[in-house]
């Protein structure tokens, strides 16, 4: 039987349109821009200056902090420039743009297609690899991977959890990962349930409404002992990091708890992909799978892209484009990520970064939000929230500016998963409240 967390949680449709388009390598860009800011925690620091030669691996800014990522060039080529570029968001992030000449790869890279099974690496090694090669979680929150495999001190990791169970709709990156290298997922995950312990026991985690990958790795997990894979049932949020090992342990992280407290280590199949990566072929991650979709049939896509490539180039190849270079008419909106969590695109120059999962197309009729009216207590987004919160009365305290309030009744639980703005029949802004108020506190904090 199918398992799942223990509380709250919303069914949308699940929209998997590219499900059965395979991976494609997208073309190499003409020019790329890598922010420095690509994980949780410190920017990187770059290393090259306008004028340098580099190739395709090479280091190009290292960790600005132990919470930071080395970053590597995705393109051989000459660096044109290292200043502030505008992101998605508008929000200018310090860059280093390179202009592409030819695919010159730094040496010790292995290219083949080969598969290496055989793990020789010790656990010290596969640390030292993955904290080398810019290795963040795939699955969005971009936190640096050789920090989460480093519990703290007192907490021991009885599970590696790997993380398949790509619940936002329309994304399909994941999935086609599971489906096209398995074998490489699984030895990526062996790579990281090695480095943290002998002991330590390996899950994956995959939703119902992915068959053909749960079969393909309960096939490639038979022989193994310390494997085993666990089908999910399709329901949102499901691979939120605190559901996941809900559905999978039946263990719930606390308040203001990390979820190696219960024993739990979550990690991306993406991440596990690129560890594989990272170990077995010397490769840092410069590249990585998203999802190009909409409600148009006719443009699905499941891209390998290089770092830094940018948005518009990706959707002008998928055809999304007009022939003027701007996005076709029938769109007016692009999301970054998935359509639950994914924030809107206002600069389609902006590049793709190592955490992109998916480049959505909406649709004015599909965009256009219903005027909000009053509560009326129903409690649907309270029997919604994945995090038994209140979100009807932290909209009502944010709104106040009740600052102290909002903490006390846990506004730093919220995961901005959105299934209070789903439900709310009165349409009522209230992630998007909530997240002005729970963000204005962080920053208070900070300069406290």
């Amino acid at each position: 039987m199918s398992k799942t967390f223990s509380v709250g949680g919303i069914h949308p449709d699940d929209s998997k349109f590219s499900r059965d388009y395979p991976i494609e390598n997208f073309p190499i860009p003409k020019r790329v821009f890598i922010s420095t800011n690509q994980h949780l925690g410190m920017p990187a620091v770059p290393v090259v200056k306008k004028g340098d030669t580099v190739k395709v691996g090479q280091l190009i800014a290292e960790p600005g902090g132990y919470v930071s990522a080395p970053i590597h060039a995705s393109v051989s080529g000459t660096v044109s420039d290292v200043a502030p570029y505008p992101d998605f968001l508008g929000k200018k992030v310090l860059t280093v743009v390179i202009d592409t000449t030819g695919d010159q790869w730094e040496e010790g890279i292995e290219r083949s297609p080969e598969i290496r099974h055989e793990i020789i690496a010790t656990p010290e090694e596969i640390f030292k690899k993955i904290s080398g090669s810019g290795i963040v979680g795939l699955g969005g929150a971009s936190f640096p991977t050789h920090v989460k495999l480093t519990p703290l001190v007192g907490m021991k990791p009885e599970y590696l959890i790997l993380n398949g169970a790509e619940c936002e709709p329309y994304l399909t990156a994941d999935y086609r990962l599971m489906i096209e290298h398995g074998q490489e997922v699984l030895i990526g995950g062996e790579l990281m349930r090695r480095a943290l312990g002998a002991d330590v026991s390996g899950i994956i985690g995959i939703e119902e409404n992915k068959p053909r990958a749960i079969e393909l790795m309960r096939e490639l997990t038979s022989k193994s002992l310390q494997w085993k894979v666990v089908p999910l049932r399709k329901r949102y949020p499901q691979g939120g990091e605190k559901q996941l090992i809900d559905a999978a342990l039946g263990r719930r992280v606390a308040s203001f708890a990390l979820p190696i407290s219960t024993g739990a280590i979550v990690q991306n199949v993406g991440t596990a992909y690129a560890v594989y990566e990272a170990v077995q072929k010397n490769k840092p991650l410069i590249s990585k799978v998203l999802t190009v979709s909409s409600s148009d049939l006719s443009i699905q896509k499941n891209y390998r892209f290089r770092v830094g490539t940018p948005i518009a180039d990706i959707l002008s190849h998928a055809g999304a484009m007009d022939k003027d270079g701007n996005l076709s008419q029938q769109f007016a909106k692009v999301v970054n990520g998935g359509p639950m969590m994914g924030k809107p695109v206002s600069n389609l120059e902006a590049p793709v970064m190592k955490s992109t999962s998916g480049l959505l197309l909406f649709t004015e009729k599909e965009t256009k939000r219903k005027e909000p009216g009053e509560c009326i207590r129903c409690a649907k987004c309270f029997e919604a929230c994945p995090m038994r919160l209140q979100p009807y009365l932290l909209y009502q305290l944010a709104l106040a500016g009740r600052t102290q309030e909002l903490e006390e009744h846990r506004v730093f639980d919220c995961i901005e998963c959105g299934c209070c703005l789903y439900t709310c029949p009165a349409h009522l802004p209230l992630l998007d409240q909530i997240r002005l108020a729970r963000n204005a506190s962080l920053k208070n904090k900070r300069k406290k």
